[in-house]
């Protein structure tokens, strides 16, 4: 018997844990998600929430600061919608319980990140994401109408067409980690809200949950996906390998750090007008050119000229983790390097959430809503989860009551075949491997044509032989999320190569000019190559 249920959330972020609490005053709620319901991106988030607070800022400034840093891709509807929505959404989370770093005055301490004109930044010290998580699982777990399934991954979508109408969603289906099982769930909408995919590259500053589940499922469902080729990478990760891609955050700009040379050389301000403050795509391949035209392995960010009792409030998690490791950021500049970092395609998305397969929405990073265009422009992610995630709730509180009245459909459940446990596990990590390395050495900060069709053929290749391993053994999540991440690598690729042009992110030394008549959304749909929209 299939599980049932109005609303499947599969995720436990900011965008999907959001979704669920409003959605629970209308419905019954179930959340899958892969690991511990506190293993996600936004509990690994230190800016913040950017929101129009100050009387010297407003929204035509956010949006302004929003539009520059998407180089000419943004959807002026859904900048217009965020950065408006933006202060309402940010005293939900307060009324909720986040607590987010104030001045004596009891005034919001708001911060300043690269892109932004002003100061705008809500944040918890710098460890805003893992507040706002602590703050909405509490309130989940008051919460009669959402059930929690942790260590519960999405493996497929479900699909079902009715009297001779198009597919739609109903549902999906969900490996059970610990038993092995692969359960049946029907739902009258299902919600994606599974992050990105930063798993993709070698080096990123994601958790290992991030290998882009939602977009991979979504794709091979029928849905439409666009603008993948725009991924981006922060510019400072830690450099040190005990670490595991610690994030030094861009606030640490915002405070008045400076890049520089290992010989103590600062470099940005060649780079760009705003010099330490331009935004990520900038600073990023800023810092890339200068490693690879001085042969450093790393730059430093230095901190040191500011007061070390304001260092040690400000950033106590970065300084203590540094700590850990020799480096005392009061005193000493800190090596980074750039990791992939976001993923500003996804699966396309309307105003509110809803995706071009009937039943299917999409919140948070794995969507594509217009908002971040060519490029984010920082702490605006949060800010679109928590607006995706209230306008998702709201336009299915319209439509429960008629969702309800259809009946079930009849699928069928999840069949193993002749499927077996695998012995060959290290078929897996080696596939894998190969695709994050392949993937950071030809498609990463900077592209070239040669580099793209290189590997599109290999991602081809491995895609042969992951799919016959797929069919010959039991799901595990590794199997299923080396699936998703080689789905993803190639929707990348051959994004990339449909963009004839530098934008943004996307940055290829055969095409180093911007070109305005190409100022469009790339889209994908399976069976569909990707390809400029209206090209």
């Amino acid at each position: 018997m299939p599980l049932r249920t109005d609303f499947l959330v599969l995720g436990s972020g900011v965008a999907g844990l959001s979704f669920a609490l409003r959605a629970a005053r209308h419905g019954h709620v179930t959340v899958a998600t892969k690991r511990a319901a506190e293993e996600s991106a936004t509990n690994w988030a230190q800016g913040g929430v950017a929101a129009v607070l100050d009387p010297g800022d407003s929204y035509e400034k956010h949006a302004a600061d929003t539009h520059a840093a998407g180089a000419g891709l943004c959807r002026p509807e859904a900048v217009d919608l965020c950065v408006r929505r933006g202060p309402e959404v940010l005293r939900w989370l307060i009324d909720l319980g986040a607590q987010f770093s104030s001045k004596r005055s009891g005034e919001l301490d708001l911060g300043r990140e690269g892109g932004h004109s002003e100061r705008r930044v809500a944040h918890a010290g710098d460890v805003t994401g893992a507040e706002i998580e602590r703050a909405l699982l509490e309130a989940v777990a008051a919460e009669p109408n959402i059930e929690l399934l942790p260590w519960h991954m999405g493996v497929d979508l479900i699909t079902h067409g009715r009297l001779g109408k198009p597919d739609e969603c109903v549902g999906a289906y969900i490996l059970d980690e610990e038993s092995g099982e692969v359960h049946t769930c029907l739902a009258r909408a299902t919600i994606l809200a599974t992050g990105g995919a930063g798993k993709v590259y070698l080096y990123t500053s994601n958790p290992d949950v991030a290998t882009g589940d939602g977009v991979a499922m979504a794709y091979r469902a029928g849905a439409e996906v666009a603008n993948m080729e725009f991924f981006q990478f922060h510019p400072t990760v830690l450099y040190e390998p005990r670490a595991k891609s610690f994030l030094i955050s861009e606030a640490l700009r915002g405070e008045g750090a400076v890049l520089r040379l290992p010989n103590g050389e600062a470099f940005m301000e060649r780079h760009h007008p705003m010099g330490d403050l331009a935004p990520r795509d900038v600073v990023a391949r800023a810092i890339d050119y200068e490693m690879k035209r001085s042969g450093y392995e790393y730059v430093w960010l230095d901190i040191t000229e500011r007061p070390a009792s304001f260092v040690r409030e400000r950033f106590p998690t970065i300084l203590s983790t540094c700590a850990r490791y020799g480096i005392d950021i009061t005193t000493t500049p800190i090596p980074v390097v750039p990791a992939a970092h976001y993923m500003c395609g996804g699966v396309s998305s309307d105003l509110w959430g809803r995706t071009s397969l009937p039943g299917l929405w999409v919140v948070g990073e794995a969507a594509c809503t217009g908002l971040h265009g060519a490029n984010r422009l920082a702490s605006n992610s949060l800010l679109e989860g928590l607006v995706f995630g209230e306008r998702a709730a709201t336009k299915l509180e319209s439509q429960i009551k008629a969702l309800r009245e259809r009946p079930w459909p009849d699928v069928k459940g999840w069949e193993t075949g002749s499927a077996c446990p695998s012995d060959e596990a290290v078929i897996v990590t080696q596939n894998w491997d190969e695709i994050r390395r392949l993937m950071w050495n030809y498609v990463g900060i900077v592209r070239s044509d040669s580099r793209l069709r290189r590997a599109a053929r290999r991602v081809a290749l491995l895609e042969e032989e992951i799919h016959e391993y797929y069919w010959k053994h039991l799901v595990t999540r590794d199997l299923l999320e080396l699936r998703n991440i080689q789905t993803v690598a190639e929707l990348i690729i051959a994004s990339a190569a449909s963009r004839r042009e530098s934008r943004g992110l996307h940055f290829t030394m055969d095409h180093q000019v911007t070109r305005p008549e190409l100022a469009r959304d790339t889209v994908a749909k399976r069976g569909v190559p990707p390809h400029l929209r209206g090209a």
